[in-house]
């Protein structure tokens, strides 16, 4: 296999996936965590002792370490570095590392170790730009990771209060809506030269609606072909199954939310619901089932046992024989109480086919692609139930095209998935609009927001913050997480080819990536292909080739790699245009030539000046709105 020579190999071992540069600007999170007064605790004891007390602390951070997909970057005396989103981005790393750290202060604060010895623990968790040696991040290296956000990290764990997690304003922003935070004062923190905000961690928030945040602007023929769906059930008194699929931000949400809001009848027949919202790694694999009881009884996390017994019973009433009810009301209990029961889980079940025995029902889960199999498994057996009873049960479900989607058995023609598209220039200038104000110049938007309502609300909230600055907006924090998320999905050659593409700018080929990259073109082309298909890349004609899908993508994939590796791909571009087999240089342990003038428009950072970055980005071809598939 021929390696590029832009830089020497990442190492690979097992899975491990092939990428030319082993050194990236990311956005990670790092946790420290530190036993609270461990000098004066190593002085009373013997070495043996503390030797055994390290082991089992060590250890047991370690494992929930690893349980939260955390790299131990490494140990310093009692305290340990941990890396989030080092190597792969899943978007929601800030949520891991915060998470990581609450279960860490769970299993070991105040508790007796080694020899009865009682620690103390404190963890700061701090979000921010980084330079990551890949590889050294996948074997838990030292020095796998460097950058302002360690120091932080650190002096954040340092001004912890004992058994708390700490953590600083961009890992609330991150996880804001996903973690419960309690306001702390400003930290004074070494090398700081004002009080630093922080904020103390105090547990999972509660579950809350999605979809709403955004008007329904555009989605008239989507929401039509969903309506159809339940309206055909309804009538033929069959149960059916809808995906709907679409990237992050396009809007699944929100379409869902107003399907809702607007089917509550069918030709005068109530139709009810019952909804749940598949939150990132839950903590245990029945919670989204749990919701949708929750959905369908009306109970609320803070209800007391009685009521919410009582709420169970009247849910239950009209779906349950007067001899089970008591048994069931029991069984349903424990699936609350985050019991992994799956005799709970089968009477849910049943509950849910009695009632749409009796009124169609319409079973909504959004973001499925989240859900443990085991959720996968209960709406796929709910839907062949209902099938086979021949009852109005419509499933429902939201996730993103990459997540390998199984259609349910079960006829053809009641197995249906509606992709979602971007929404079209008019469409996204009048939701822009709709957000910013009627007077508010969007035209500088709509190529950064590429047809997605969740970008549009994350662009409007910061022209807020930046009270309309002239020029190209930076990317907002949401939007990146979003970006790198999907970039991480590609394997090494995908990836490579995005981020390189976007320093070639509009028209490359196979061709010239392997000339830039000074790699095989062939192995390109199946790896350009698959981009394409998940909507990085945007394939143009067999003359101009390929395009970065939109420029805040293009813009994350060229700032994620480093300076050296800037300047190289820029000279390999200027020699290009005289030498069409520009020479190999290693970067590795060579001094990085000087940066040159930009050679051509198309090698300048995506966003700011250059012909080949003043177009917007091209809308895909939007597929028929509702297509059935075997």
């Amino acid at each position: 296999m021929h390696v590029s020579t832009v830089t020497q190999p990442a190492a690979t071992t097992g899975g491990a996936r092939l990428w030319p540069v082993p050194e990236e600007r990311r956005t990670v999170s790092v946790l420290f965590v530190d036993i609270v007064g461990s000098t004066a605790l190593v002085d009373r004891l013997d070495p043996e002792d503390v030797r055994a007390l390290q082991q089992e602390y060590f250890g047991a951070v370690a494992a929930v370490l690893r349980r939260w997909n955390g790299v131990v970057e490494k140990y310093v005396g009692d305290a340990v570095m941990a890396l989030f989103g080092g190597v792969e981005s899943d978007g929601f790393d800030a949520y891991r590392a915060v998470r990581a750290g609450l279960e860490i202060q769970q299993v070991l604060d105040g508790r007796p170790l080694a020899g009865g010895t009682v620690v103390r623990l404190r963890v700061g968790v701090a979000t921010g730009e980084a330079v990551v040696d890949l590889a050294a991040a996948r074997d838990a290296g030292h020095g796998a990771v460097s950058g302002a956000v360690v120091t932080l990290a650190a002096r954040l764990q340092e001004h912890a209060p004992r058994g708390t997690v700490i953590v600083c304003a961009a890992t609330r922003r991150a996880t804001a809506d996903l973690v419960a935070y309690r306001d702390l004062p400003p930290a004074s923190m070494a090398g700081k030269p004002a009080p630093v905000p922080v904020w103390r961690a105090d547990g999972v928030a509660p579950a809350r609606p999605t979809g709403g945040e955004t008007p329904f602007i555009g989605r008239r023929r989507e929401l039509a072909a969903l309506r159809d769906q339940v309206v055909r059930a309804v009538r033929d008194g069959a149960a059916r199954w809808v995906s709907v699929v679409g990237p992050d931000g396009v809007g699944r949400s929100r379409l869902l939310a107003e399907l809702a809001r607007t089917v509550r009848q069918v030709d005068g027949v109530p139709v009810r619901w019952c909804g749940a919202q598949c939150p990132p790694y839950p903590d245990v694999p029945t919670a989204p089932l749990a919701a949708l009881l929750r959905d369908h009884a009306g109970i609320r996390v803070a209800d007391d046992p009685a009521t919410v017994r009582h709420r169970l019973l009247a849910a239950c009433v009209p779906a349950v024989p007067a001899g089970r009810l008591s048994a069931t009301v029991t069984a349903l209990g424990t699936l609350l109480g985050a019991d992994v029961d799956v005799g709970a889980a089968e009477r849910w079940r049943e509950v849910l086919l009695a009632l749409a025995g009796r009124t169609p029902l319409v079973v909504a889960v959004d973001d499925v692609d989240r859900a443990a199999p085991e959720v996968g498994r209960f709406l796929h057996e709910l839907f062949a139930a209902a099938t086979a009873r021949a009852v109005p049960l419509v499933v429902v479900v939201t996730h993103r095209p990459e997540w390998g989607d199984l259609l349910p058995l079960g006829p053809a023609d009641r197995r249906h998935r509606l992709t979602v598209p971007p929404l079209g220039t008019v469409d996204t200038g009048r939701l822009l609009r709709h957000l910013l104000g009627e007077t508010a110049p969007v035209t500088r938007l709509l190529p950064l927001v590429a047809g997605l309502p969740g970008r549009a609300r994350a662009y409007a909230a910061q022209a807020g913050d930046d009270g309309h600055a002239a020029g190209e907006p930076p990317v907002p924090e949401a939007v990146r997480r979003s970006v790198s998320a999907r970039l991480d999905r590609l394997d090494g050659v995908g990836r490579a080819a995005v981020m390189a593409g976007a320093v070639l700018g509009a028209g490359f080929t196979a061709e010239r990536l392997g000339r830039l990259l000074d790699l095989d073109p062939e192995p390109m082309r199946p790896a350009l292909r698959v981009a394409a298909e998940r909507g990085l890349l945007v394939w143009r004609s067999a003359r101009n080739g390929y395009e970065v899908a939109d420029r805040a993508l293009a813009r994350v994939a060229y700032e994620r790699l480093p300076r050296a590796v800037r300047t190289e791909f820029r000279r390999r571009l200027a020699t290009a245009r005289h030498d069409e087999s520009p020479r190999p240089v290693r970067l590795v342990g060579a001094t990085v030539p000087p940066a040159v003038p930009e050679p051509v428009a198309a090698a300048v950072a995506p966003g700011t000046t250059g012909r080949a970055r003043t177009r917007p980005a091209a809308t895909p071809a939007a597929a028929p709105p509702l297509a059935a598939s075997a």
